[in-house]
């Protein structure tokens, strides 16, 4: 029951990724399609148990990253090196606890920082499987601290969802320029995941990512991941402006006519705010503090569980939802 009703849950997740490769309009593709997607994901979490507990759970344990891409807020984040407490990730963890047992929900300990980079990273994640019978571990990742010693522990999770490396070129120059990290070591680390892959114990989806610049680099890099890594999947996701906050060429600009899925999330910083949803980056959109409240408490407060029960366009939702261009899984 809990397996096939998880398989139901990201179902169509799936099926966005499987379309990704096959879009050919550009500068992201089928506007449209992305906005039915959305629509119909935010229509099945109202209607499967998710109006009062959330399908995915961010922590941001550490705001760190190695990386500093331009089309990211962490470059310029006010919390940056901020490393949440211990009593507090242990805090949010008992509230999630009030959450259904048999209700699959993601946990992703990461926001606007790289997992791998968590010393702690693995503590926490067995700490949550623990308490959390039903959470399912979501990684992103830019892969360069994605370590054999790290890939080895990852093996010994029985609960990851997926794993998600953020790699976006395919060559080292406009790699190294946009990601500020050295090309090669973050291919070293994808040989090592590939071939632990390959030999089997990561038993679990691993896509390798593009944020989306125009249709021919984009059709590239597909194709360059797909042959030198055809145990990962390959998908270009669209480039987001993070509520206005990082405008950058190739941004999706219209708002579309719909619900937002992420209104059946829990972002919570380093510093313990909560954000508005994941792209709120620099939580200018607080939404309580996870030190002094209840999370679960801070997810149901009426505002919020409208949006969630009537589902009205994000055009009609006010700020900050009413100029959120956000189309993606």
């Amino acid at each position: 029951m809990f397996k096939s009703l998880f398989r139901e849950l990201f179902r169509s997740k799936r099926k966005l990724d499987a379309s990704l490769g096959d879009w050919a309009s550009e500068p992201y593709y089928d506007f449209d399609g992305l906005t039915r997607q959305i629509s119909a994901k935010a229509r099945y979490l109202h209607d499967h148990g998710f109006l009062d507990y959330p399908a995915i759970v961010h922590i941001e344990t550490m705001a760190v990253c190695n990386a500093a891409c331009a089309f990211c807020p962490y470059p310029r984040l006010e919390r940056k090196g901020t490393r949440m407490a211990d009593t507090l990730i242990e805090k949010i963890i008992d509230n999630l606890t009030a959450m259904p047992r048999n209700l699959p929900f993601q946990f992703a300990p990461y926001k606007v920082s790289d997992p791998f980079i968590e010393p702690r990273l693995f503590e926490i994640i067995d700490l949550a499987c623990a308490k959390l019978p039903a959470a399912q571990v979501s990684l992103i990742t830019n892969g360069s601290a994605l370590t054999e010693r790290k890939i080895e522990l990852l093996k010994k999770v029985k609960a990851i969802a997926y794993l998600n490396v953020s790699l976006n070129f395919d060559n080292a120059e406009e790699y190294e320029e946009v990601m500020r990290l050295p090309f090669d070591r973050t291919l070293r680390r994808l040989d090592a995941l590939h071939k632990g892959k390959e030999r089997g114990g990561l038993d679990f989806m691993i896509r390798v990512t593009r944020v989306s610049c125009d249709r021919s680099s984009d059709a590239a890099f597909l194709q360059w991941v797909r042959q030198r890594y055809p145990g990962f999947q390959a998908a270009i996701l669209p480039r987001n402006d993070w509520l206005g906050e990082v405008v950058t060429e190739n941004a999706l600009s219209q708002v579309p006519d719909a619900p937002c899925h992420r209104w059946f999330d829990l972002s919570v910083t380093a510093t313990g705010v909560v954000a508005m949803c994941c792209m709120d980056g620099e939580a200018k959109y607080p939404k309580g503090d996870a030190n002094r409240q209840h999370v679960l408490e801070i997810y149901n407060q009426p505002w919020l569980q409208a949006l969630r029960r009537d589902l009205i366009s994000r055009k009609r939702a006010g700020s900050p939802c009413d100029r959120c261009t956000y189309l993606s899984y």
